[in-house]
């Protein structure tokens, strides 16, 4: 089974600028993002204390940015949680597929995008914690790793 350590991380981003201003990029395929690019969506709220994601997912790995504004991602292997603060959109998380997720305390001008590894499936959301739980016990992550 993977530690909680090993299924999260931080990515940092080229940043190209002049007088201009600065452009960050992001080339899928393994360059800065560690996957081919399936999906792409953004998620903004209109209450900021909405709390978005709570769940984890079989396959997908995903990238986190926080493309304007903050906020804060709790990760969970249902063992441990860290909380990781995202501010900079020079940085993004990257998310392994079986960590649980909760996005909160969004600023009012958050927009944070999500790039995925996986075409969209409802059956590989897990949305009840106390399940997954049980399945990270059980050793489900070993399995989804294969």
């Amino acid at each position: 089974m993977k530690l909680l350590k090993d299924m999260y991380r931080v990515i940092e981003f080229p940043k190209y600028g002049d007088e201009r201003g600065s452009l960050v990029v992001l080339e899928g395929e393994y360059m800065d993002i560690p996957f081919e690019i399936k999906r792409v969506f953004f998620i903004y709220v209109n209450d900021v204390t909405e709390v978005r994601g709570k769940h984890a997912n079989r396959e997908s790995e995903l990238v986190l940015i926080c493309a304007s504004g903050r906020c804060k991602v709790k990760v969970s292997d249902g063992y441990e949680e860290e909380i990781v603060e995202l501010h900079d959109s020079r940085k993004g998380l990257y998310i392994a597929p079986m960590c649980w997720k909760e996005m909160y305390e969004f600023s009012s001008d958050a927009v944070l995008l999500v790039v995925s590894s996986e075409h969209y499936s409802e059956e590989e959301y897990i949305s009840d914690f106390g399940q997954y739980k049980k399945m990270m016990r059980a050793g489900f992550a070993e399995d989804a790793e294969k």
